[in-house]
């Protein structure tokens, strides 16, 4: 009978998302440049378009995602990674001009217009 390995009687699930890629997509920074809000619109750029697709490059797979506009919780969801993951990917995009970002609200917003969109934004990712 062969010792067991270094996982024990449990197989590592490749099925499963790791933490270590999309922490490593943003060089383990969790603070994004641009402060974004989670429904602020992302939508690919002219010069985001000419970006040669790999899916194992998170600007690549962000860009291609964004050919119609997104929001960054979206992406995040799609992705399946944390939210300031996604924010700080974002934030790099928006900053290398291979994005742009649309808020949703003003900073003049009632409350009413704010929890609208928050009741849009949680029904959104509940059909994801």
């Amino acid at each position: 009978m062969s010792e067991p390995d270094s996982f024990g009687d449990r197989r590592p699930n490749s099925r499963s998302p790791s933490l270590a890629r999309p922490y490593a997509w943003t060089e383990g920074r969790t603070q994004p440049a641009v402060e974004l809000a989670i429904e602020a619109l992302v939508h690919t750029t002219t010069e985001g378009q000419t970006l040669p697709y790999n899916r194992a490059s998170a600007p690549s797979v962000v860009t291609q995602l964004c050919l119609r506009p997104r929001s960054v919780a979206e992406i995040a969801a799609h992705l399946n990674i944390p939210l300031g993951v996604a924010k700080v990917i974002v934030s790099d995009l928006l900053g290398a001009g291979l994005v742009t970002v649309r808020d949703t609200l003003g900073d003049n917003a009632t409350w009413d217009e704010r929890h609208d969109l928050l009741e849009r934004v949680l029904s959104g990712l509940r059909t994801l």
